[in-house]
């Protein structure tokens, strides 16, 4: 298994390194002491690193719609990396950010409802079988790699469906708004956050009887060529200092992992690169084994070794939390020397940012002011 993932992932490094800068993990901040690597806080790191599920190749499942497909192994990395970061959004909404993984039995009801809602079957509503169905129109296949864009054009189609099927237990609790640039599509551009799309999305999702609701924002961007623009490498690390963040799908060229951390230039991430049986956890079975659904093993890549090809993901509870994420991200923007990762706006009619008060956790502002030298202005968007 190790061999497979040196020839998916290349020779990624796991551990903790001897950094003792701040570890940044969707949102949380350790801060690593010099006196002791191997502190107290490097543990807590590492349990709540662990307690981020894991969603892998599985072998064994029911064949995927008119396929003879019954794994995902060498294809469907993007799909899981996709359902590990839609899951930590769940968990979120559900359980808290403080949420940890227990081994007391029996396991909480809400946890074993969202790993039910990943397995492997047509029966639950985000199985891989259920996302290449409602990812027909972006050219989602079994056997077939996909980009970021689709896979969160896919996700956006399968919510819709749900909701609109109404399974009892599995519906959506939460609007998702794909970010895209002035123009819908592949050509869009530079995403931008338009406050009033979100609330239109909000305002949908609730069949108008209310303004507002819990929102996933999902953001895909192509920084560069064949690899990320260092330009933007600041930028990416400073997102998951958000209280939103909810991290990042990329990995290497062609192998999607699910980043979920920073420290320096280093990103940790989950991979979905290890082939597991099919496990099939009901919805009311607190007593299951959820092993598969974990990983103590902390890997990290560089952040200039993944694929320029990604999306990042942000989880808004309610309006203060999306006001507050939009003043972030209006100051990161600000950082960017004018190449920002994406941009916010109160309306499309207008190309003018968003009015933004100054806000008093500068969290990010040491990990994003190292862009602001020596960038160049040309812009490297590309086809998403």
């Amino acid at each position: 298994m190790r061999r497979f993932q040196e020839r998916v992932l290349g020779l990624n490094k796991t551990g903790m390194s001897s950094s003792t800068s701040d570890i940044w993990l969707l949102g949380v901040c350790y801060k690593i002491l010099p006196e002791d690597s191997s502190s107290n806080i490097v543990a807590a790191f590492e349990e709540d690193f662990s307690s981020r599920i894991l969603l892998t190749y599985r072998k064994g499942f029911a064949p995927i719609g008119d396929s003879k497909h019954t794994s995902d192994v060498n294809w469907g990395c993007m799909l899981r990396s996709s359902q590990m970061l839609v899951a930590q959004a769940l968990v979120v909404h559900r359980l808290g950010r403080s949420w940890r993984k227990t081994s007391a039995k029996p396991l909480d009801k809400e946890y074993i409802e969202i790993l039910h809602l990943f397995g492997d079957s047509e029966a639950s509503a985000f199985s891989i079988h259920n996302l290449l169905q409602a990812g027909n129109g972006y050219d989602l296949a079994a056997g077939s790699w996909v980009g970021p864009y689709a896979m969160c054009r896919t996700w956006e189609s399968l919510v819709r469906c749900k909701r609109e099927t109404e399974v009892e237990g599995q519906s959506f609790p939460m609007a998702i708004y794909v970010v895209s640039g002035d123009e819908d599509g592949e050509r869009g551009g530079a995403p931008v956050v338009c406050i009033e799309d979100a609330f239109i999305h909000c305002h949908e999702f609730l069949d108008g009887q209310a303004d507002w609701t819990p929102i996933l924002l999902l953001v895909p961007l192509v920084l560069g060529l064949d690899k990320v623009n260092p330009r933007y490498i600041p930028l990416l690390s400073a997102t998951f200092t958000f209280p939103q963040s909810l991290g990042i799908l990329g990995g290497r060229p062609g192998a999607s992992t699910y980043i979920v951390g920073v420290q320096d230039e280093e990103a940790f991430f989950l991979d979905p690169h290890d082939v597991q049986p099919v496990v099939d956890i009901s919805h009311d079975n607190l007593e299951a084994d959820t092993s598969s659904y974990h990983c103590n093993i902390v890997r990290h890549i560089s952040f200039d070794s993944i694929d320029p090809s990604l999306a990042i993901g942000f989880y808004c509870r309610d309006k203060d939390d999306f006001d507050d994420f939009c003043e972030r991200a209006s100051k990161l923007a600000d950082h960017s020397n004018g190449a920002p990762l994406f941009t916010v706006t109160q309306s499309r009619n207008t190309s003018r940012p968003a009015a933004r008060h100054d806000i008093q956790d500068d969290s990010f502002d040491e990990v994003a002011g190292s862009n602001a030298e020596g960038s160049t202005q040309e812009d490297d968007w590309q086809l998403l």
